[in-house]
């Protein structure tokens, strides 16, 4: 399968989000020597077609590094593709691929490339490229049968707050480090009762003063890794999720460190009926302590606007007494089931038994093109992708062709 065998040669390029100069290289290399003519702005998009130009195939080639990554030892075993203890980047790698193949193949299209959606839809918002196509097809989505037509929209607050240190007056010091998390994306296994490391922690030790602290990985990731040096009057032991060593005494932070992610309202906050998805949600990503400097990272996530600005007002309340800052707000993308969504699900069933309309609690760019391309019917569609973002990510094989068939069969 061509799709498969170009994706083999993407995962081979470093291309993690905010270092995905040598992929976009590739890609521009792959489209002219494809008699492509190809653009790029600033923000790293690359634009390339011929000369019709009715229908814009988008994906972005930047990955979320994880573990290992961008070292990755690919591995195929019963019908699935992943890599051996790091992401493997089918998210959005296999879009891309498919992309490629299909400009191999001189088809007629808008073919769009964004940079840097995995760390805030960055080349999306940022975006100086003439589209002239009416319709969109994004390839960004992880469920095969499924046909989205809308998605979250999202903020990320960072709080920080200066902080002294006192004596530690418990008896027991002990240096903390989390193990066998699986991690996972904020959006999509937000709903997954998957355990958050860092809200795993603040239970574990309970009472105890804190010395040091870094968790998390991304702020768009279930925070996996923790080390941290706290204090208590308890004997803690090791248990499935946290190893613990005795160290010598430090002094601890003057601040409820740990009552204050004990009290931290995390995970799914109220569910979608219609879709059957979250329709707000609430990551605690990361932690740190930087001498005297602590830092919270949150990430939001809701299905309206008006959700998303409620949940910014009720996070802005809890870390009232910090200095709060939001970064990389984008907007929801509102369901709408177009022509297009019609007719894809039409293609769709040859290849399908049940093909549903459905909408996505994560951000797709989808949103930032329909908000600056009000009249451009847009849908994302992809291959089944298990557990993106994290170490056990991995793709169903079998689901590849079908969805390219589709395309060739729509260009």
């Amino acid at each position: 399968m061509r799709v498969l065998e170009i994706f083999l040669e993407i995962v081979t390029i470093p291309h993690c989000s905010g270092n995905t100069a040598k992929l976009r290289i590739f890609i521009a290399n792959f489209a002219k020597d494809c008699g492509y003519c190809v653009q790029s702005d600033r923000a790293g998009n690359i634009l390339c077609y011929k000369d019709r130009r009715d229908i814009c195939l988008q994906a972005h080639y930047d990955m979320v590094c994880v573990g290992k990554a961008p070292a990755i030892e690919r591995i195929e075993k019963d019908g699935y593709l992943y890599a051996q203890d790091s992401s493997l980047g089918a998210d959005n790698g296999i879009g891309v691929a498919m992309m490629l193949a299909l400009m191999e193949e001189g088809k007629e299209a808008e073919f769009l490339f964004t940079n840097n959606e995995e760390i805030g839809l960055i080349g999306a918002k940022n975006l100086d490229l003439d589209l002239q196509a009416t319709k969109m097809i994004n390839l960004d989505s992880e469920e095969f049968g499924k046909i989205y037509v809308g998605c979250a929209g999202g903020a990320d607050l960072i709080a920080k707050k200066d902080i002294g240190y006192i004596p530690a007056t418990q008896q027991n010091f002990y240096k903390v480090t989390s193990k066998n998390f699986p991690g996972g994306h904020s959006g999509v296994d937000i709903d997954k009762d998957i355990p958050n490391a860092i809200k795993e922690f603040a239970f574990f030790v309970e009472d105890a003063a804190v010395g040091a602290i870094k968790a998390g990985e991304r702020r768009n990731s279930i925070p996996v890794h923790l080390h941290a040096l706290i204090a208590t009057d308890k004997k803690l032991k090791n248990n499935d999720f946290f190893t613990v060593e005795t160290v010598q005494a430090f002094e601890v932070i003057d601040y409820p460190l740990v009552q204050t992610l004990c009290a931290f309202a995390n995970g799914v906050r109220s569910w979608e009926k219609n879709f059957n998805i979250p329709q707000e949600s609430v990551n605690l990503a990361k932690i740190s302590l930087q001498g005297s400097e602590l830092t919270i990272e949150v990430s939001l996530r809701a299905n309206s606007q008006e959700k998303l600005q409620r949940l910014k007002s009720e996070y802005g309340c809890f870390f009232q007494d910090w200095n709060c800052q939001w970064e990389d707000e984008y907007p929801a993308w509102k369901p709408q089931i177009t022509p297009l969504a019609k007719e894809i699900r039409e293609k769709y069933l040859k290849f399908s038994k049940s093909v549903d309309f459905a909408a996505i609690h994560a951000g797709l760019e989808c949103a930032i093109f329909a908000q600056k391309y009000s009249d451009m019917q847009i849908v994302s569609i992809g291959p089944e992708i298990e557990n993106p973002h994290s170490v056990r990510e991995r793709v169903k094989i079998a689901t590849i062709e079908p969805l390219y068939t589709m395309l060739q069969e729509l260009l």
